[in-house]
């Protein structure tokens, strides 16, 4: 990867033996093997070694978990928030566990629609709940700072299963939720 980097710095037009650069092509290799180590991790096992016989049946949220994940169209970040719910069905997982799911799948090439919906399904097939919402807010790097130079612009996307797709009175429970401050 860092043979790759020193080429892409030449392309440029940079001299990568420069003071500046030197250790760039070392830096972005270990920066790069990092916001893709999802690709090392199963979302699966994750989940599975924090699950819990538990009868409660009402609404699970962790809300506002950061989210920084690479549009794999741009190479380029995006980053916001993402809020994941489920209604267990005698089985509860670790919350911490949540915030690792969404990590796992995060760090990897994305694109927000897929990320929303891996994160939705994984729970959904790992604890069987009776549904999981999954809504992601976030700003990318590639609509802000090229193409449509949109500063302000957020993307939000929605994964609504089970209980969560069919009764309305969940889905907008759980998007009241996500709204508090």
């Amino acid at each position: 990867m860092e043979e790759l980097i020193r080429r892409l710095l030449e392309r440029l037009g940079e001299d990568p033996q420069r003071e500046g650069l030197r250790r760039t092509p070392v830096r972005a290799a270990e920066a790069w093997k990092y916001m893709t180590n999802g690709y090392g991790q199963d979302p699966r096992e994750i989940l599975e070694k924090a699950m819990f016989t538990e009868q409660y049946d009402e609404m699970v949220l962790v809300r506002n978990i950061d989210v920084f994940s690479m549009c794999e169209h741009h190479l380029l970040p995006f980053f916001g928030k993402c809020h994941v719910a489920y209604i267990p069905d005698g089985r509860i997982v670790g919350l911490s566990k949540i915030v690792r799911l969404v990590e796992a799948y995060a760090r990897r090439l994305q694109v927000q629609e897929r990320l929303t919906a891996q994160i939705a399904e994984s729970l959904q097939a790992v604890l069987r709940p009776q549904g999981v919402g999954v809504v992601i807010r976030a700003q990318h790097l590639c609509m802000t700072m090229r193409g449509v130079e949109k500063q302000n612009s957020e993307a939000v996307t929605s994964s609504m299963l089970g209980v969560f797709q069919s009764q309305g009175k969940t889905r907008r429970e759980f998007f009241g939720l996500v709204q508090e401050q």
